[in-house]
This record gives C-alpha cells, structure tokens and sequence, in this order.
C-alpha cells in the first residue's frame, strides 16, 4: 500500500466501520487494458455512448460488477471500470473495519496516498477523454463512497462527461456540488448526511441543467447497500439495490 502524499481526513463514520460482504456472483465482462489503465472491467456492447465506474476502496467486488452489468445490459451500452488504484491494491478487507490506532491511521492514510481524490479524479478526467476521442459521443459516471466524491468534482469545469451520478457518497460536500457543469444523480442512504444532501439538491436545483437531476433518500439503507458491502441474501437490501440501478439506469438513459 502507498504511504500518504496528503491529509484526506474521512469522517463518514459508516464508511469506515461497515465490512464489504461476500458474494458469489460471476461477473459477465472482462478485464482488459484502456486508456492508461492496465487494468479495466469491460462490460456490455460499445456504442455512442459508455459510462464509467468508480468503485468503492475495496475495489473489484462481485457486487460492484454485478451493477455494471446490470446498467450495460439495460441499456445496451457499455460500461467501463478502471483500477484507479493501480499499482496498488485496495484497502484489505482483513483490516477492516480498523479496530487499532495504528490501523485507523493506515485507513486514512490509504486515502491519503492510494486513494488520494485529486490524483483518481485527474485519471478519471484522462480516462473520460480518453472514450470521447475513441469515438463515444456521451458519457457518464458514477461513484460509491470514496468514489462518489471523486465522480462529483470529475462533473465540474472542462469535464469530459455529459452527466454524474453519486451513490452513498463519502466525505459529501456542498462546496463539491457547487462546481458541477452537468446533471447530478444522488442517492444517499441513512448513514450519509442529510443536511449536506438537502443543500446540494437546493444548489443544483438553481443551475442550467435542473430538471435532469435525479435523487432520492434511501433512509432504510446503510453505507455501501450498493457496492461492496451490498448483503443481496437479505430481501430488503436486494430490493433497494435492484431499485438503485433502475434508477441509475433510467438517469443515464435520459441525460447520455
């Protein structure tokens, strides 16, 4: 794992105490090189358009996967998954949730280095334009926890994408949202922050692109019931993540 290259502090307290569950679903796409990425998931039909895929700090997991497929298959594009965290790994999920002093400072310190926002969101950027010269004349994308918040500033000025979407986003700020150049997709579940929720829907009600945002509260939900930590053995949650993607689906349908 990298050591720190700066002080990214996260306070969601959810997201860094809720395990990632296990699953057994198997994947549908295939990992390949793009872009500057050697390592990418590739899921469905290339198009016009494609949609991009940030993941949660721990990285590949079969619920993750089984999202984007549901959203290639749902509307017959394709959607790609880079490993922002090449050459490193994700955060162990035998060291989570940190339970030590010395363990809660390498969660921090893994998004300080590793995950560090500033450095995935420029790949992320690079990543956009990289399908936009390929051919792709719209893109999205979306991000959980720790990649919401990256997905949310990669949507500000001279973004590459057409609109975002952020799903149980970690670190949430307004000052974030104020920054954004197109359509916002947020979806936020109880352990996420209301106040912070209600003033970015109140920000990007005034901008240009207004009555294409999407919301909505899942107040019955926790941290993660949509990536990694998605339990799909339990009917509630497997509703709600069916219900997430359906949105998500029908939000990059009406903005690419």
């Amino acid at each position: 794992m990298s050591t720190a290259t700066s002080t990214v502090h996260n306070t969601n307290t959810a997201c860094c105490s809720i395990p990632p569950v296990q699953s057994e679903y198997t994947a549908k796409g295939t990992f390949k090189s793009v872009g500057d990425f050697k390592k990418v998931y590739v899921t469905g039909t290339p198009g016009d358009t494609a949609i991009v895929c940030v993941y949660d700090i721990f990285g590949y997991f079969p619920q993750t996967l089984q999202g984007a497929d549901i959203i290639a298959s749902a509307l017959k594009t394709v959607v790609y998954m880079p490993d922002f965290f090449e050459p490193d790994q994700p955060f162990p999920n035998e060291n989570f949730p940190p339970t030590t002093d010395e363990g809660k400072k390498a969660l921090q310190d893994f998004f300080g280095g590793t995950a560090n926002p500033p450095a995935a969101i420029k790949k992320l950027t690079a990543f956009g334009q990289n399908l936009k010269s390929s051919g792709a004349k719209k893109i999205g994308a979306y991000g959980f926890c720790w990649g919401g918040k990256v997905t949310l500033l990669g949507g500000g000025d001279s973004t590459p994408f057409d609109s975002v979407s952020i799903v149980h986003p970690a670190m949430l700020s307004v000052d974030d949202a104020q920054k954004l150049t197109v359509p916002l997709g947020i979806y936020i579940s109880k352990d996420e922050s209301t106040d912070e929720f209600i003033k970015i829907l109140d920000v990007i009600a005034k901008k240009p692109f207004a009555t294409k945002n999407d919301n909505k509260y899942y107040s019955n939900m926790f941290h993660g019931w949509a990536a990694a930590r998605a339990d799909l053995k339990v009917q509630e949650n497997k509703q709600e993540f069916e219900d997430l993607y359906t949105r998500l689906a029908n939000f990059f349908s009406k903005t690419l």
